[in-house]
């Protein structure tokens, strides 16, 4: 008998044809991977949604109701009903200067600190708020000038020794 050899041409015509199916899967096949993955994604997003709506709608339920805004108005706003006498009680140990009331500056630690504060008069700590108020830079103030017509003739010459004074 013959050798037969080893692939035959229906064996080859076979290889090439799976192969092909291979490639031409391959593409749609990772697109359909990616847009699982995508709707996932979009899934969780929409049920975050969905949460933030609900505490919405259930946030917008509380502020119908008068006394929900009452109590608001009251922490969030100091205010007070009539004839009732409203206080903030202000916390001197503050470690936080944006929270106080007066800008001043956060105090200095250590004990020293406190018997140099405690030793100091309050005019001297209000003296030393109107300097840093005074050393805090302005925003400039233009006045709205009247619009005026453009000057027919250029105007006069400065002499030499008389230039403007600029004092701020």
């Amino acid at each position: 008998m013959a050798a037969r050899p080893r692939f035959t041409s229906r064996a080859t015509v076979l290889v090439l044809v799976l192969c092909s199916l291979v490639a031409i899967l391959a593409y749609p096949t990772r697109q359909f991977i990616s847009q699982r993955s995508e709707i996932t994604a979009q899934r969780a997003r929409a049920e975050h949604a969905r949460q933030q709506v609900e505490q919405l709608r259930r946030e917008k339920a509380r502020w119908q109701d008068p006394e929900y805004v009452k109590a608001q108005a009251r922490t969030r706003l100091h205010y007070a009903m009539p004839g009732e006498t409203p206080y903030i009680a202000v916390d001197p140990a503050a470690k936080d200067p944006a929270k106080s009331s007066l800008g001043a500056p956060p105090p200095a630690q250590g004990p020293a600190a406190g018997a140099v504060k405690a030793a100091r008069p309050w005019y001297a700590s209000v003296w030393d708020s109107v300097d840093a108020a005074a050393a805090a830079p302005a925003a400039p103030v233009t006045p709205a000038a009247p619009a005026q017509p453009a000057p027919s003739s250029p105007p006069a010459p400065v002499p030499a020794g008389d230039s403007p004074s600029h004092d701020h």
